[in-house]
């Protein structure tokens, strides 16, 4: 664990330093293409069920969380996550940035303040890990990360949800700091190859 966390913060802090001028400039696209702030900040769900705000950049337009409930019947993702390939709240500069990933940088500080680890199982929303299944929950027992096998996965949407939490829990129960860089390594490729949606 130790191993883990200063790789964390080595990592975080120098991709932080690289990647400053490429974050720099997609402050600047977002703050000049769409209203509201450069940075959405929503509570997830952490380590042991314990809520911490998450950092991305914005990709939505204002106000999308309350335009939410008007698509919940369009959503293409099974169990309680919600997710619409063609989201119409998604902004231009916003589709460029999920497709490459780079909307997550900003997490690099939630890595940084202990709150996310560089690798784990994505923070899931309150509302749904009260729709957890029990065998689900182990899932909480670690922090949760930027990346994991999930993220690295080609048309990731298309995975079952009960296939996701099965390979979050394969993490958990065979988490090694090599697993870690293997995984880490790959979410780099993905997002040099924009494959992620």
């Amino acid at each position: 664990l130790l191993v883990k966390k200063l790789m964390d913060i080595n990592f975080s802090i120098i991709i932080l330093i690289i990647l400053s001028p490429l974050m720099l400039i997609i402050s600047l696209l977002i703050k000049l293409t769409s209203k509201g702030p450069v940075i959405y900040k929503q509570p997830r769900v952490g380590l042991r069920g314990r809520q911490f705000n998450l950092y991305k950049f914005r990709t939505m337009i204002q106000d999308a969380d309350q335009i939410r409930k008007k698509l919940e019947s369009q959503n293409e993702m099974d169990g309680p996550v919600f997710k619409i390939k063609d989201d119409p709240r998604v902004t231009r500069i916003g589709k460029i940035l999920r497709k490459t990933g780079l909307d997550e940088l900003p997490q690099l500080i939630n890595v940084l303040k202990g709150e996310m680890s560089l690798i784990g199982p994505r923070p899931p929303l309150q509302e749904e890990t009260k729709q957890y299944k029990r065998w689900q929950l182990r899932r909480l027992s670690v922090k949760p990360g930027l990346s994991c096998f999930w993220q690295i996965v080609p048309e990731r949407n298309s995975v079952k949800f009960e296939k996701w939490m099965e390979m979050d829990l394969a993490y958990i129960d065979n988490w090694s700091p090599r697993l870690d860089f293997i995984i880490l390594i790959k979410t780099i490729k993905t997002v040099f190859q924009r494959t992620g949606l």
